[in-house]
């Protein structure tokens, strides 16, 4: 079995979710007292966050490599960036790595294809939303991607930094959330990609007829296969 890297603590809510699934499907897959190898390196999400907003990517840049190096002398065999917009810097993390990365973005395009999905709405920061790191690597493998009007995209943004980031789950924002849902869907979304890891922990497949294709189960997934695998 190999041993599974993650940079976590993006938000460490998110990161729980990571080390809870992680175990289960390992558990599942091997039985009995088997359990994830994993080697975590969690950073501090509020100096991730000022950056962010800054907008100064080379810094985070620095501190993803930084932390990916960590992870990489511990012995991991491979890395998990365990959020969806620090996948902004992963060209950075991968050119100075020697192990590989497992993108999310890839892992979540691969299941939606492999599903006959071919036109997609997404959820998540403002910068997975707005910016071609993400969004166009899902373009780039042939999927049509959608994302809420300018109210919308501030209206999710600012529910992940300022409730599901901090632990904070209200009913009230659910029904935000999957009001921008049902407005995706009226545009011809076929599903709708929970593409923030927080954003699983508010919304869930019970409260919507639509697809969701939650990144955190996707990435999870992806990563016991490949741990598991010869």
């Amino acid at each position: 079995m190999k041993t599974i890297g993650i940079i976590g603590g993006m938000s460490w809510e998110s990161s729980l979710s990571y080390y809870q699934q992680l175990n289960l499907a390992i558990k599942q897959a091997k039985g009995g007292l088997h359990s994830a190898k994993i080697h975590l390196v969690s950073v501090d999400f509020a100096e991730i966050e000022a950056l962010q907003h800054q907008g100064n990517w080379a810094a985070l840049a620095n501190k993803m490599v930084d932390a990916g190096l960590s992870v990489q002398a511990s012995g991991a065999d491979f890395l998990l960036i365990a959020t969806n917009t620090m996948h902004k810097v992963a060209a950075e993390v991968e050119q100075a790595l020697q192990i590989p990365l497992l993108h999310i973005a890839d892992a979540t395009a691969n299941k939606l294809l492999e599903d006959g999905i071919k036109k997609v709405g997404l959820l998540g920061t403002r910068f997975t939303m707005e910016q071609d790191f993400y969004k166009g690597r899902l373009e780039q493998r042939g999927l049509e991607v959608l994302v809420p009007q300018e109210k919308g995209i501030e209206t999710v943004h600012q529910i992940i930094y300022q409730e599901l980031c901090l632990g904070n789950i209200n009913a009230d924002s659910r029904e935000r959330y999957l009001a921008e849902i049902a407005e995706l869907a009226a545009r011809g979304a076929e599903a709708v990609i929970l593409g923030c890891t927080e954003i699983g922990l508010l919304v869930q497949q019970n409260h919507c007829d639509l697809p969701l294709y939650d990144t955190t189960a996707i990435h999870v997934a992806a990563a016991a296969a490949e741990s598991l695998a010869k």
